[in-house]
């Protein structure tokens, strides 16, 4: 039998400019400078430290004991479609019937089925930058053009209604919106969406695809909206994301779900049907006590929050060479590094880019970050604040004693 060797492996073409997420690999080397013995801090994961709250978990326990193990709806159970529907109109002021809700293993898998369920070669998607690495790498898959919209920090990190008028062209199918942001915090209020949407009334073949995984994670009296309340004329061309990941603490769970016009939410559910068919059963029942019970520990989660970025973002400033935005939500703060780039390290090597930046802190300092360049945004880095109190103000020191060896 012949060996199988390496070079006879041929990947679809289709891969062939992707690769594996750049936090990812970062996360990996900081595991194996661990294993070394090296005291490593990871700022990287998009996780929160909290623990998933008791009763969700009783809920899953619960489940399993009645033997709610099997294959579920391909959309979800009709208990889930209930409990989301109630939250999507409890909390966002919009009204969708079961057949214009899916559940899906993880928000990535509605977003993936969205794209996989609209997207023809060449069509193009407005992505505005920084922006999650995931959402370009999907549009390509599904055969369609990311087209990246730089929004820097005296921007608020937010697009603006001209940047979104000249994106647009006869080929553009989607823009897509996330607020709070990851990685930059930045978030949209109703006065910030509000020309958005004056520019998608002016192009009605274009969708709207909306995340708002963070929305219960926001600060300093901050008010969550979403385009589809504010706009009943947008509606019908809105996907509205969500899920359970990073408010409950429940990013193991995979578990995401979207509402929208029932025509779409059919045609991803086929591509559902094809891959994963539903989600977890035991996760579905676990949303279900996670929207319908206890809501105030998410406010308090959230406070916590606050306390860390207000740590981070003041030591961050505080870094001749460094500059932070102070975000609006979410759990990441994103700082520019510009006013260290091109000086040089200790060993005579000289920081030409974000990436050699983040690489160095790892290796000198060991405090792992990810560069502004996996974000599509070069000459900053993420710092997620999802750990303890104590662990952040170490690893900030470390990232100011580090900056004050450059020459």
């Amino acid at each position: 039998m012949k060996d199988v060797d390496a070079t006879d492996f041929r990947p679809a073409e289709r891969i062939e400019q992707l690769g594996v997420s750049e936090i990812l690999a970062i996360g990996a080397r900081a595991a194996e400078l661990r294993a070394s013995g090296r005291d490593i801090i990871t700022l990287g994961a998009g996780e929160p430290d909290f623990d998933t709250p008791d009763h969700i978990k009783q809920a899953a326990w619960e489940a399993m004991q009645r033997g709610e193990t099997k294959y579920t709806a391909l959309t979800g159970t009709a208990a889930l479609k209930k409990a989301i529907a109630g939250k999507f109109a409890r909390e966002n002021g919009l009204d969708y019937r079961p057949s214009e809700i899916i559940a899906c293993a993880g928000a990535k898998q509605v977003i993936f089925n969205a794209m996989m369920a609209t997207l023809n070669p060449g069509d193009e998607v407005i992505i505005p930058t920084p922006y999650w690495v995931t959402y370009s790498d999907i549009v390509e898959l599904c055969g369609g053009t990311p087209v990246l919209v730089p929004c820097a920090a005296d921007q608020g990190f937010r697009l603006s209604a001209a940047q979104l008028r000249e994106a647009i062209t006869p080929r553009t199918r989607w823009l897509m919106l996330n607020s709070p942001s990851n990685p930059s915090g930045a978030a949209y209020a109703a006065e910030h969406l509000r020309p958005l949407i004056d520019v998608l009334l002016e192009a009605p073949d274009v969708w709207l695809m909306v995340d708002d995984m963070y929305e219960h994670i926001v600060y300093d009296g901050f008010r969550h909206a979403t385009p589809a309340a504010m706009e009943p004329a947008i509606r019908p061309r809105t996907l509205t994301i969500n899920g359970v990941s990073k408010a409950y603490a429940m990013t193991g769970w995979r578990l995401g779900y979207g509402g929208g016009p029932e025509a779409l939410i059919k045609a991803m559910s086929v591509i559902q049907s094809q891959s994963t068919s539903a989600a977890c059963s035991i996760s579905q029942a676990a949303t279900i006590a996670a929207l319908e019970g206890p809501q105030e520990f998410l406010a308090e989660r959230a406070e916590a929050f606050r306390a860390r970025r207000d740590l981070v973002v003041a030591a961050l400033e505080a870094v001749p060479g460094l500059a932070c935005r102070t975000p609006e939500g979410a759990f990441y703060a994103f700082a520019e590094c510009g006013g260290v780039l091109g000086r040089q390290t200790p060993d005579g090597r000289r920081l030409e880019s974000d990436r050699e930046f983040c690489a160095w802190l790892m290796e000198t300092a060991d405090v792992a970050v990810v560069p502004g360049t996996a974000f599509g945004l070069p000459g900053y880095f993420r710092v997620s604040y999802a750990t303890d109190v104590e662990t952040l103000r170490t690893a900030m020191a470390r990232i100011a004693d580090a900056c004050a060896t450059l020459a």
